[in-house]
């Protein structure tokens, strides 16, 4: 990666960069080679971090390596900002890997808003096959156990259960990742949900937005979550999100005004929050309506604007740093 980039950095008319933005820990470490060889600062985002993911393990998963561990902890030590997307976020860089909070800056992701819009919700609804009648849950993201899809299969087989009156659909976007002996198909046929739970692969952001503004409530039963940007998206195609309080998403979402957050990941408990909304369309619509008009605040712009503030004081400090005199040994 460091020799491509290089390259990429010779074939420019300007042939330098003032500072160097890297995300997730495999880029971070050809950053910090990138910025010493460069002579510029390296500014970082993790995203997730190995301390915090094997925290929340479950039986029979495998921890993140070790060797990843070292190396956050070296983008950690070695960069000249940190760029946390949560104050939660800031707090596991400086209680797991020793950051300091005046070298931490924190910007919320955005969200596209002219592309996730509560418009032509019912239209997305008759595009995707969801009759105005049917209970449409919709889960995105990576298929794995740290997100949770395997809590809303056995909430929607519970729900089923208990009220067969309910003409109950879930759709699942996204891929495999990580673990894979995680087989959420095998879970859905032995929920005996076959004919309920729709798998399909990641889409790109228009048709995620139509997924959204189709359903009558994305669900998030993540473990762990540094943000929680589809909670977001969702939220501005006005869609409530029932997501569990859990880092970024107790954020993302006012409990009771544009969705619900569940304590933990009991089936039952994610069961009668379902329910609760399915038996108050009216709330329903309510949430919707304020997440719609919450998510306005989440636009790029003011994400771009924080991080060129970082881009800012890392030059500047690194600048400073370099030209501050030596002082002699007494």
């Amino acid at each position: 990666m460091v020799a491509e980039i290089e390259q990429i950095r010779r074939r420019q008319p300007h042939g330098r960069y003032d500072v160097i933005h890297s995300h997730y820990w495999v880029s971070g470490i050809a950053g910090l080679e990138l910025s010493r060889m460069w002579g510029v600062p390296l500014v970082h985002t993790m995203h997730t971090m190995a301390k915090v993911k094997n925290l929340l393990l479950e039986s029979g998963e495998q921890p993140e390596p070790r060797r990843r561990e070292l190396g956050e902890h070296r983008i950690v030590e070695g960069a000249s900002r940190l760029v946390a997307n949560t104050s939660s976020e800031a707090a596991e860089l400086v209680s797991h890997y020793g950051a300091t909070y005046d070298r931490i800056d924190i910007a919320p992701p955005g969200v596209d808003l002219a592309t996730f819009t509560p418009a032509f919700r019912a239209r997305s609804r008759a595009e995707h096959g969801v009759s105005p009648d049917t209970f449409h849950l919709v889960f995105a993201g990576r298929i794995q156990r740290l997100k949770g899809p395997q809590v809303l299969v056995k909430a929607a087989a519970l729900l089923r259960k208990r009220r067969p009156d309910i003409d109950l659909r879930v759709t699942i976007l996204g891929a495999l990742s990580g673990n894979k002996e995680f087989n959420l198909r095998c879970l859905v046929a032995e929920a005996g949900m076959d004919d309920v739970v729709t798998q399909l692969p990641p889409v790109t952001a228009p048709e995620l937005a139509s997924w959204f503004r189709a359903a009558d409530v994305v669900v998030m039963p993540s473990f762990s979550e540094s943000f929680g940007l589809v909670a977001l998206e969702a939220q501005a195609c006005g869609t409530p999100v029932v997501a569990t309080r859990v880092g970024g998403l107790s954020r993302a979402i006012f409990h009771g005004r544009t969705g619900l957050l569940v304590d933990g990941h009991h089936a039952a408990d994610w069961a009668d929050a379902l329910e609760a909304l399915y038996d108050d369309p009216a709330t329903r619509d309510d949430l919707g309506r304020a997440a719609a008009i919450r998510a306005q605040n989440s636009g790029w712009q003011r994400t771009a604007a924080i991080t060129l503030e970082s881009y800012h004081a890392a030059v500047d400090n690194f600048v400073g740093r370099r030209l501050a005199p030596v002082v002699p040994a007494s």
